[in-house]
């Protein structure tokens, strides 16, 4: 899964595609601890790199929202200062 794909997605579609992500790779760990030899040994690092990628995106999201929020109480106050 692409930043670009993550990105156009809802926020509900992301969570979910998280929630998968998470049931699969705790069910990788636990196979790889009871020695069963994984179908796809890479994946669990597959997986956490887009854990990880799901959350930066998320984050840049949050602090996006907080900017708007922050410029628009700036602009509130300015005008109060200038009555």
């Amino acid at each position: 899964m692409k930043s670009k794909e993550i990105r156009q997605q809802k926020p509900e579609d992301t969570q979910k595609k998280m929630k998968e992500l998470n049931s699969e790779l705790i069910q990788l760990h636990g196979q790889s601890a009871t020695g069963t030899p994984p179908k796809n040994p890479g994946r669990i690092k597959q997986i956490k790199r887009i854990i990880a990628r799901v959350k930066t995106i998320q984050h840049e999201e949050e602090l996006k929202e907080l900017v708007k929020k922050a410029k628009l109480q700036n602009e509130k106050n300015k005008r109060r200062i200038s009555k």
